[in-house]
């Protein structure tokens, strides 16, 4: 899978843009602040309908203008699709494949799969149990439409009960449809946990050698799925905590509360390291890279196919060593990477098929 071009219209600082990409490796440079990370964003949302850094489309939309628009041109096992999303800033999305206009996410979500790596993604570790839990969502929903289905149900769902327990001492009334959607939610909450569980299985058997390999054979690390309630459970553990619910006026157990735990040992054996309370930096890091290596892999398998991979100034971030194994590591992937200058890749073999150069929304093609 590739992407041909992009175009955008009155996104971010972009008022017009017209790209046309390479298959192999696009560079993006320039200062900061100039519009690079942008770019790379507008094709995230273009696969996902999210933005990597959880904004608004309303915060997306350039200023003082009242909508946008991305069009990405797509090529997929020999056929090409032209995937438009319309930006409002006072209504929902509007999706489009082919002129075709999706009215479902799910139908939508999974056409074109992408993988962004930034430097924040180097501290998914140590930051807090939400960001994990993110990962683990638009990896998912990229890979899976019923696990997107089950995902928005639930999230809505959710909303809907937390703003009925602050309401229900006005409106006791409420009490027969909390329980009718409590029945729903747990319902939704189930399929995410047992698609969560299984989904941690198969990211272990990917993780670990590269994880293995990437330390020289020093460590063996090993993902665990912490969920706060059990699927089989997870009823019972609602009619359990419903009283408490109502005084805090909040939710206090369900999928919305997960986490996963990274180990590691040794290779000669000795205690393992919970990376979360007791890793060093560079065992974090490292992790966190293995992480990210390991969604290439995993889109490769479950959509026998490459992802689009865009790297975000994270090679600056990283070693020699983990740069080396980076690189080595795209192969034939199509890659877009953003830098603030491009010297410093003519050093690691790397071979660029088109360069761009980026100054306050403008953008040049250099090659």
């Amino acid at each position: 899978m590739i992407i041909k071009s992009l175009e955008l219209a009155n996104f971010r600082n972009y008022d017009i843009l017209h790209m046309d990409f390479s298959n192999g490796t696009n560079i993006l440079y320039g200062d900061n602040a100039q519009g690079k990370t942008n770019i790379l964003e507008a094709i995230f949302l273009s696969a996902t309908t999210k933005s990597h850094k959880g904004a608004k489309d309303r915060e997306i939309i350039k200023f003082n203008q009242s909508e946008g628009h991305i069009r990405t041109i797509m090529e997929k096992d020999g056929a090409e699709y032209r995937l438009d999303m319309h930006l409002r800033k006072n209504k929902s999305k509007g999706i489009a494949i082919d002129g075709q206009k999706v009215k479902r996410a799910a139908d939508y979500v999974g056409k074109m799969n992408v993988v962004f790596f930034s430097p924040e993604d180097l501290a998914i570790i140590k930051n807090g149990p939400s960001e994990r839990r993110r990962f683990m969502d638009l990896e998912l929903c990229q890979l899976d439409a019923s696990y997107l289905y089950n995902l928005s149900r639930f999230n809505k769902l959710l909303v809907e009960r937390n703003k009925m327990l602050k309401e229900l001492h006005e409106h006791p009334d409420y009490r027969i449809l909390l329980d009718v959607q409590d029945s729903q939610m747990i319902s939704y909450g189930q399929k995410i946990i047992e698609i969560r569980k299984k989904f941690i299985e198969n990211l272990n058997t990917i993780i670990g050698p590269i994880h293995f390999k990437l330390t020289g054979g020093k460590e063996h690390l090993s993902i665990f799925y912490e969920p706060c309630v059990e699927a089989d459970e997870y009823e019972a553990a609602m009619q359990r905590v419903k009283d408490r619910d109502l005084f805090l006026k909040q939710t206090s157990i369900g999928p919305q509360k997960d986490d996963f735990s990274f180990i590691v040992q040794r290779e000669n054996g000795g205690e393992k390291i919970d990376l979360r309370k007791f890793g060093s930096q560079g065992q974090q890091r490292t992790a966190s890279l293995s992480l990210k290596l390991s969604e290439i892999e995993i889109v490769k398998q479950f959509k026998k196919d490459n992802p689009v991979l865009l790297l975000d100034d994270v090679l600056s971030e990283l070693d020699s060593n983990r740069q080396n194994y980076l690189l080595d590591t795209i192969g034939d992937i199509q890659t877009i990477i953003t830098c603030t200058g491009y010297d410093e890749f003519v050093n690691h073999r790397f071979e660029i098929n088109k360069l761009f150069e980026v100054i306050n929304g403008t953008v040049t093609n250099k090659n």
